[in-house]
This record gives structure tokens, sequence and C-alpha cells, in this order.
């Protein structure tokens, strides 16, 4: 005997599958031969705990490994969210003030999560397998570049010294050339553009210049200037983007030159990064002033920005 319930269930598939041009029968039959679905499974728990593979016998490096790789899959949680905001094709203030909360929690675990690495790791192993890892560099992240490229227009992301010159005209390769990170892909004593950037452009500055376009004019910006007035001066959507963006280019930025700092000048070192750049000046944010949303800030908090780390 099929109950009530079932033959609403098997309707509603009929139905379902009638709207993709699709044979019931043929997924019912599907489901038959199925097995069923355990956590492992869809976790992929064995292939994500495959994933990392060291290049010394340190210990310690297996915690750097790990840690930066839950990194990129919280950067990859806050596209998500930020993919939602940007291509909705209707927004309310509770819809987008929610999914900026969302985010700025990510950020807020990555913030926290710096005391992981900066006391998780001795001093003395990770100066030695940092050798080895050289010329890789966080920098190289894509993911986190996407994330800044969705969240503000681009001449937020330009460096300080060249904004004046760069406008919504500016070919995309251009200003690509002059975003704020370009500085850390670049010996400091020379101006040349090292290895760590240029396999960085190898890779990525074609999906880096489709990216920029498509977000253009559809970034989170972009996306709260075309709200309506009185949804702009929502109070809660408003702190929402000012948290998002201080957590963002203060509060994380500020963790991860903390982190840094305690092994580039722990004096076993060259006390250099990487990549030969001037680690400081490119990740303190009263150097490079990363705000996403200047708008919405106080001539006296941007005239300050960073200056209370």
């Amino acid at each position: 005997m099929i109950s009530e319930t079932t033959n609403e269930l098997i309707n509603a598939l009929e139905e379902k599958f009638q709207g993709m041009n699709q044979n019931t029968d043929t997924h019912l039959e599907g489901l038959l031969w199925s097995k069923p679905i355990t956590y492992w499974d869809y976790i992929q728990t064995d292939a994500l705990l495959n994933l990392q593979i060291q290049r010394t016998l340190l210990p310690d490096e297996m915690v750097f490994i790990m840690y930066h790789q839950v990194n990129e899959l919280l950067f990859k949680m806050i596209l998500w969210e930020i993919n939602q905001v940007c291509h909705a094709t209707t927004l309310t203030t509770d819809f987008f003030t929610e999914k900026l909360r969302r985010i700025s929690r990510y950020f807020d675990m990555l913030t926290t999560s710096f005391d992981i690495m900066r006391d998780g790791m001795e001093v003395e192993q990770y100066m030695k397998f940092r050798n080895t890892l050289t010329p890789a560099s966080g920098f190289q992240s894509a993911q986190y570049r996407k994330i800044e490229f969705a969240s503000t227009d681009l001449i937020n992301l330009i460096d300080y010294r060249f904004r004046a010159t760069i406008d919504r005209n500016t070919p995309y390769r251009h200003a690509l050339e002059h975003l704020y990170w370009q500085a850390a892909g670049k010996d400091h004593k020379t101006g040349q553009k090292n290895y760590l950037i240029q396999a960085f452009e190898d890779k990525y500055d074609a999906e880096f210049l489709r990216f920029m376009e498509e977000y253009n004019t559809i970034n989170i910006w972009q996306k709260f200037k075309q709200l309506p007035a009185e949804d702009q001066a929502h109070p809660e959507l408003v702190a929402a983007m000012r948290h998002y963006d201080r957590t963002v280019n203060i509060t994380w930025v500020m963790g991860h030159y903390n982190a840094a700092k305690k092994y580039i000048e722990s004096g076993q070192g060259s006390g250099e990064a990487t990549g030969g750049s001037d680690w400081k000046k490119y990740m303190h944010p009263k150097y490079q002033r990363r705000i996403f949303f200047p708008e919405l800030w106080s001539e006296d908090e941007l005239k300050h920005w960073g200056e209370d780390c």
C-alpha cells in the first residue's frame, strides 16, 4: 500500500523530471542501484587528508601546509557568499546584510587563526623549511585577489601612488600592472619583477583580467550603490559594510603582519620576505591604505586608516 505522502513525492518527482525532459522511471531505477551516502564519501575525507605533502622532514611544516589549506577553503566559502550578492538580480537589505555578516565571520575566523601559525610552529623549524619553500608565498593566493576584485572598484586596489592617473576607463591590463600588490612582487632594491610575481602572472593573468571585467559593475560596492537611497542608509547594512571593510583591510592584515613579523624578525634569517619585497610597507594598512568602501568612512577615519594597530 503506497501512502499519500509517497504518492505526493512521486508526483513531485514526475513534475520535476518532466520539466527537465527526463524519464522519471529511469531516475527512480537509478535510485534502486545507488549505494547509501556516508560521511567520508560526502566530505571526501580520504582525498582531503591526502593533500598535505611535505617537502622537508621538519614536523612543523605540516602545520604550515594545513593552515594555508584551511585558509584557501575559507576563501572559497567567502567567494561563494560574495557571488550570491554580486549576481543577485534583486537585493534586499536583510539579504545583503546577512551575507556580509557571514563573510565577516569567515574573516574573523581567519584573523584569530593566525595564533595557530604564530604560536604553533617553532621558529627554528620554520626558518629551515622556509628556505625550501622559497620563492612560494601566500601572496600567490589567487582566491584572495578575487575576493578583492569582487569587493570594490579597481581604483581602491591601485597602488596609492598611481591612483590619480587611473580611472574607470583605464584598460584592465594597465590597472592590473598598477595594483597595490605589484609592489610585493618587485625587488624593492632594483624595482624589477621577481620570480614570485612572474610565475603568479603566468598562471593567473588571463583569469584575473576576465574576473576584473566581470565584477567591474557588480562588485559589492557597486551593488550597494545600486540600492535605493533609503536602503543605502540602512544602519545595519552600513555597519556590516564597515565591519567587513575594517576586518579585511586592517584586522586580518595586521594578524598576518604580526605573525610574519615574529619569524622574519627572529634574527634567524635574512630579515626579508621570500620574494625580496619591502614586506612591512606592503602589508601594513597605513601604507597601502587598502579601503573597499571609502565613502562610508569619515575624512578623519580615512586619514588615520590603520594607524591604531
